[in-house]
């Protein structure tokens, strides 16, 4: 069985999910190669794809990008209408693949239209809302997708035949002519896709991400914080994301004014605030105690050092499909506070590895936070839930036989 996976990026968070199930896979000895336009491993098996031109490449991407923006609204996410073509079928079909992975592709890697050309049985393993949309990645809570798309509240303009009502009819058009079965690394994304027009015919499975346990493993925090020049003598509260200051969905505007309580409480002279994946802004806000950034933190060790020397890693999103960073700190040994919604809801167990807040109150996520420092305070147990959970319920291996069971059934039937 020749597995092959489609992904935009390698080096994202939807990017190192996809490489994660790859590197799974070949753990256990299964013939899996992937396919990414940007290639940042030294990985054989990690194939570059032989797109257009460079030039051309980024010149549509420009066009497109120029396109949108006039388009989207101030609080609009992400949003892709995947219109040019990819000329990537030829370099597909000499691979000869059994079985096709689809990973994060909406932007502009594989045209919507191309993929019923593939003539092969597809997975789609949902790292956003994009397959079920009519454009954008999450929906910011508008239920149109579970109909039919059109009048976006993330496009300007108030038309039912807009941007999105085009992108959803070619979905439409196209995923009915696939063999293709959807995977949610989440109950909530699964449900979503269950509930959507565009995919409600289709069988649904759910299967968590994954993570090397023997990479993301707890380290002695002082030796952490030693490596990182981050303080020995406080409580140290982490925050993490691509763009983790900036993303909206990554909730550091609800973060924000939940520190600034904590700072005011006993605790005040105890904490200290620790930043990745954002630089240290021009004018800071203040949030009440030290900050500490580390900027953006690529490769795994320093990630895991990163989580290691955390008393507690906050995940305070709006949405997330999965949300890999919870997953990576409780592998570490880090509890995490959340907010009880979408993915990270199968991640953290409330009270036992972390501290679910009720969506999406500042107090209760300031109230979970200090729970969690008071509680690390007065003994290990939280560490040690956290890394038995990361251990029995995201090993690599654990998801990699899951989906190699998932593409046998498919082929055998």
């Amino acid at each position: 069985m020749r597995i092959l996976h489609l992904a935009k990026h390698e080096n994202s968070g939807a990017g190192r999910a996809a490489l994660r199930l790859h590197q799974g896979l070949l753990k256990i000895g299964a013939n899996s190669q992937a396919l990414v336009d940007e290639k940042k491993s030294a990985l054989r098996s990690v194939i570059k794809a032989k797109l257009r031109s460079a030039r051309l490449t980024e010149l549509e991407y420009l066009l497109v990008n120029k396109f949108l923006n006039k388009r989207l609204a101030e609080k609009a996410d992400f949003f892709s209408i995947n219109i040019t073509p990819s000329l990537l079928l030829g370099q597909i079909k000499d691979l000869q693949p059994d079985i096709i992975n689809l990973h994060w592709v909406g932007s502009e890697f594989i045209r919507i239209e191309e993929l019923r050309k593939l003539n092969t049985p597809l997975v789609w393993t949902l790292q956003d809302m994009w397959p079920f949309t009519g454009g954008c990645h999450y929906n910011q809570g508008c239920q149109k997708y579970v109909h039919s798309c059109g009048n976006c509240p993330q496009l300007v303009g108030d038309k039912q035949h807009d941007l999105s009502s085009v992108v959803w009819q070619r979905k439409a058009d196209t995923w009915k002519d696939l063999n293709l079965t959807v995977v949610g690394p989440s109950s909530w994304i699964s449900q979503c896709a269950r509930t959507s027009a565009l995919l409600k015919d289709r069988r649904v499975e759910t299967i968590s991400f994954t993570l090397d346990t023997d990479l993301y493993r707890p380290t002695e925090p002082s030796v952490a914080r030693q490596v990182l020049r981050l303080p020995q003598d406080k409580l140290l509260i982490l925050f993490g994301a691509l763009r983790a200051t900036d993303d909206y969905r990554k909730g550091f505007h609800l973060l924000q004014p939940a520190l600034q309580k904590i700072s005011q409480s006993k605790l005040s002279d105890q904490i200290a605030f620790v930043v990745f994946g954002s630089s240290k802004p021009e004018n800071p806000v203040d949030l009440g105690c030290d900050t500490y950034y580390l900027g953006h933190l690529y490769d795994d060790l320093s990630l895991a050092l990163a989580y290691s020397a955390a008393t507690v890693m906050v995940v305070p999103s709006v949405q997330e499909s999965f949300g890999q960073t919870a997953s990576e700190a409780l592998a570490c040994g880090t509890p995490v506070v959340a907010f009880n919604a979408t993915g990270l809801m199968d991640i953290v167990d409330h009270c036992k590895n972390g501290y679910l807040a009720t969506p999406y109150e500042i107090e209760d996520l300031a109230r979970g936070i200090t729970w969690v420092l008071e509680n690390s305070i007065q003994n290990n147990q939280l560490r040690l839930n956290a890394r038995d959970k990361a251990e029995k319920a995201f090993a690599l291996e654990l998801q990699a036989h899951h989906y190699k069971a998932l593409y046998s059934e498919i082929l055998n039937r």
